[in-house]
């Protein structure tokens, strides 16, 4: 077993890359370059580099890029049985580079060298500090439940307006339509261009631009209208001490009418299939619960926390079927691996 070392080619323009990585390009005997479409690589054949792209597995298998990436992985360590093997990637090796990730979890001999990632370029292009907290999102893997709309976001990969559009669906399930949003190519080469936009806006073009990405700017705290911290920022304001002075003389065991009652409109709102109240009844729900963790809180009982992570581990352990490949197609396969999870439940609750 031979080593495998990788390279960053830079996020564009050969003087973007660093000396380091430039010597040992130029220097190494076995050289493979992710794709060949990069920039530097056009100027450095031109000085007499040679190079092995893997190219031909994106056409390969041009509907599934896991079996790009994973076929990528399988001919590097292939050839490293028989030589020392350089692998150069676009950007820097660690900042989203799947083939890098999954080379380090298959192959022990991976060295990873220099390289500098388009983040910096790009913060400064929008000008932005990253300190002030920001996502770095794959258009491929974007989720709009994970979309923290009061940090910075970058979406990678938005090359052509067929990507841009989904990603602007995903998008307009957090952001407003309007919300401005900066288009951004070739960070800090010589070729950078910044567009500002509507988000609505940021399909509407022809080609294929593979140094593309976007830029998201954060929403103010009060249009951040989707998220579930913003709810739980208003409760904490309005029970603290310059809060609310009702919800504030009110205990855990005097808030139990108010969630039945809200309850019970929901299940009114519901039968009626009144879609407007039914969301409307929802929240008053919700913000009922919320109320009920402050309280307790305050009286030194439990936290929202505790709450979230005792509905989340019994969510991952009563569902082996959904998250475990363990195999119920019907209800009742279902109804009888509860009734198992829950009797063993009860045992390990009673022994305590």
């Amino acid at each position: 077993m031979h080593t495998i070392s990788v390279v960053g080619l830079g996020p564009g323009e050969k003087q973007q890359m660093p000396l380091s990585v430039y010597d040992r390009l130029m220097n190494s005997q076995s050289v493979f370059v992710r794709t060949s479409d990069h920039p530097a690589l056009n100027e450095l054949k031109e000085e007499g580099l040679a190079f092995e792209s893997m190219d031909d597995l994106y056409d390969k298998y041009s509907k599934d890029f896991n079996k790009v990436y994973q076929a990528i992985v399988e001919k590097l360590i292939t050839e490293a049985q028989n030589k020392e093997v350089l692998y150069a990637v676009p950007g820097h090796p660690m900042v989203a580079e799947k083939t890098v990730k999954d080379l380090l979890e298959q192959y022990d001999k991976v060295e990873i060298l220099d390289g500098k990632s388009f983040l910096d370029d790009l913060f400064k292009a929008v000008r932005i500090d990253p300190v002030e907290g920001f996502q770095l999102v794959d258009s491929f893997e974007l989720n709009h439940d994970q979309l923290q709309t009061g940090q910075h976001v970058i979406v990678m990969q938005v090359f052509n307006a067929l990507m841009a559009g989904e990603v602007k669906l995903t998008l307009m399930e957090k952001y407003p339509d309007d919300h401005q949003v900066a288009v951004i190519d070739g960070a800090g080469t010589s070729e950078e261009k910044v567009q500002w936009l509507p988000l609505f806006e940021m399909d509407r073009f022809d080609g294929v631009f593979n140094l593309r990405s976007l830029y998201v700017p954060p929403l103010p705290q009060d249009e951040q209208v989707t998220s579930l911290s913003t709810l739980q920022y208003y409760i904490d304001r309005v029970t603290g001490e310059e809060g609310d002075a009702w919800i504030n003389e009110q205990t855990p065991l005097s808030l139990v009418e108010y969630i039945r009652e809200e309850t019970e409109e929901l299940i009114e709102a519901i039968e009626r299939e009144d879609i407007d109240n039914w969301i409307e009844e929802l929240g008053d729900v919700l913000v009922q619960i919320l109320y009920q963790t402050n309280a307790a809180e305050k009286e030194g009982l439990f936290t929202f926390e505790e709450v979230l992570e005792s509905v989340n581990r019994k969510m991952r352990r009563r569902h082996p079927h959904v998250f475990d490949g363990m195999s119920a197609s019907t209800p009742e396969e279902v109804d009888a691996i509860w009734q198992k999870i829950k009797l063993e439940e009860k045992r390990l609750k009673d022994e305590t």
